[in-house]
């Protein structure tokens, strides 16, 4: 670490902006799933869900190129590059989601679709689940870590692990019909329910099975719509293209962000055309930066890379391949207490032992530093911060799993 640089980082942004690693990295450059340092040694990028198609790609840097070297400007003209992307994206998602409205941030893409269901519904209150980020506005950060107020409800994150009640799937669920009891004790208006397809970054927990689709189906008849977070569950992070799919249900409302762009700053709310009209008309929606050429051509590079090389089955061979491998490890070390995976996502539930379950946060850190130390980048998160969090571009193939393998295996038995 440059302690140099560490100290002009922290005068400029102030002290607590947040940074990975207890002796952080300074990064100069980025290949495929390789990060390289100001000394050039490499590492293996294990955690970011931004390049997802690998750090550099040659057709996506080419794409953007070419793009800023010939135009880019608002929305506000006719152009084919946005009306393209706008469309592929659209037909990679369920029938239902017809038209889109795109922005720049995840954040941006969970306010609008909250604004949206407000629009279509007239109502005001949401449900959440208590572990929850959606993003940073004033209106979105409500939902975040949620403690409850008149228009927001959470429920306890949907999971199996530590959950006691014989039927799992009914204990949550139950949850719910107490949240829209409340509104409707409360005088509410329900709007809908906001969640992350895979509970993400509630530790991507084992959801129980149905749970989503009846939950989905409770908050409709009760007059909301569902919207699903794909930030991070989708674009082939689950081994589908959306982790909707995965989990089993289907979305009125579909927010999209970070991958789609690549590190172009690129999100999407998308929905019926009924619903995306009823918005746009309702609000007058405009964002100066959505919607450009440069956002389609990083949209449609990425979507070529997708599909050229095949990254939504290489998330899923690969991923089952990695998570198979992780659980034969694991088998021997008391500290784990789950193996998760979706597609190219694994959880690792760090514990103090396995018989207390207790979430071991310190213990997940010191593995986290231990396996940077080897050359592989990981995080912890969860709704305890204990969980081992495995989340590498999409590009990442058998032979990188062996390398990380390796190195994990090490590190959890020393």
């Amino acid at each position: 670490m440059s302690q140099a640089l560490y100290e002009r980082r922290q005068e400029i942004f102030g002290r607590g902006a947040h940074l990975f690693y207890q002796e952080p990295l300074t990064l100069v450059r980025g290949d495929g799933v390789y990060l390289f340092d100001e000394d050039d040694r490499q590492y293996v990028d294990m955690y970011n869900n931004v390049p997802c198609i690998g750090h550099c790609h040659p057709h996506f840097v080419e794409a953007i190129n070419s793009q800023v070297a010939t135009l880019n400007v608002h929305n506000r003209y006719l152009h084919e590059g946005i009306l393209s992307y706008a469309e592929r994206l659209v037909a990679t998602h369920h029938d239902g989601i017809e038209s889109v409205v795109m922005s720049c941030t995840g954040t941006e893409a969970n306010e609008v679709a909250m604004l949206m269901a407000r629009t279509v519904t007239e109502g005001e209150g949401f449900i959440c689940t208590n572990a929850a980020y959606h993003g940073n506005s004033a209106a979105v950060r409500q939902l975040t870590r949620a403690r409850g107020s008149k228009l927001i409800k959470p429920i306890p994150f949907p999971e199996s692990y530590r959950c006691d009640a014989q039927d799992k799937r009914q204990y949550f669920l139950d949850r719910v019909d107490e949240q829209l009891a409340a509104f409707k004790t409360e005088n509410t208006k329900l709007a809908g329910m906001l969640i992350c397809s895979l509970c993400a970054n509630e530790g991507l927990p084992d959801i129980p099975q149905g749970f989503m689709r009846e939950a989905s189906e409770r908050v409709r008849k009760a007059g909301g719509v569902v919207i699903a977070d794909e930030v991070q569950a989708g674009l082939g992070r689950s081994g589908n293209w959306w982790g909707y799919e995965e989990s089993d249900f289907i979305p009125d409302i579909v927010t999209m962000g970070k991958p789609l762009g690549a590190g172009v700053p690129l999100a999407a709310t998308a929905s019926s055309r009924e619903y995306v009209e009823k918005f746009r008309l309702g609000s007058g929606y405009f964002n100066t930066f959505a919607s450009s050429p440069l956002q389609a051509a990083a949209g449609n590079a990425v979507l070529d890379v997708f599909e050229s090389e095949q990254l939504v089955r290489n998330s899923a061979t690969v991923g089952r391949y990695l998570a198979r491998q992780l659980e034969s490890i694991n088998e021997d070390v008391d500290h784990v207490g789950d193996t998760r995976q979706k597609g190219l996502f694994v959880a690792i539930e760090w514990v103090e032992s396995r018989t207390t379950k207790k979430p071991d946060r310190e213990g997940a850190v010191r593995i986290v530093n231990s396996l940077k130390d080897r050359g592989f980048l990981i995080g912890n998160a969860g709704a305890f911060g204990n969980v081992l969090k495995l989340r590498p571009p999409l590009v990442f193939e058998q032979d990188h799993a062996d390398e990380f393998l390796n190195a994990y295996s090490d590190v959890v038995k020393a």
